[in-house]
């Protein structure tokens, strides 16, 4: 079996991003509150050293407001950093770590629609009809409205 995905879970949404995207994954640290910023950037945290922007990925995926819940929520929270090829020094708060996925473990996928954000690839079903979606997360790091944190 050959892995091409982190399978993660963020809010209600089943998440795919490539392994060649993803970086160094990361306990949940409370991150630095930052004034004047999008509701889905949650501050900075100091991770291995660097100043990473953290990014509640549920949020901005749905445009949707922060979960409630506090830290008492955050025991299974993890955060995934992006390949430093991608030269954007952000990690996005996932809920969950599922593991690794490859195309095999799906039996069927969707491409995504005219409409849809440029960062998000294909979405795969797999035999329980649970649906995946795949983030791209070069794609996603190059997005205007994703490095445009302030308000």
């Amino acid at each position: 079996m050959s892995a091409s995905w982190l399978a993660v879970e963020a809010g209600e949404a089943k998440y795919l991003f490539p392994l060649g995207h993803a970086g160094e994954i990361f306990p949940w640290t409370p991150p630095e509150a930052v004034p004047y910023v999008q509701p889905w950037f949650l501050g900075v945290a100091n991770l291995r050293g660097g100043l990473y922007g953290i990014v509640e990925l549920s949020v901005f995926a749905s445009g949707g407001v922060a979960p409630a819940g506090g830290e008492a929520a955050r025991s299974q929270s993890r955060l995934v950093a992006l390949n430093e090829m991608l030269e954007v020094n952000c990690a996005l708060v996932i809920d969950r770590l599922v593991g690794l996925r490859g195309v095999e473990a799906f039996v069927a996928s969707e491409v995504p629609g005219a409409d849809a954000p440029a960062w998000l690839g294909h979405a795969y079903i797999d035999a329980a009809g649970e649906r995946w979606q795949e983030i791209n997360l070069q794609a996603l790091s190059q997005q205007p409205q994703f490095l445009t944190i302030g308000v």
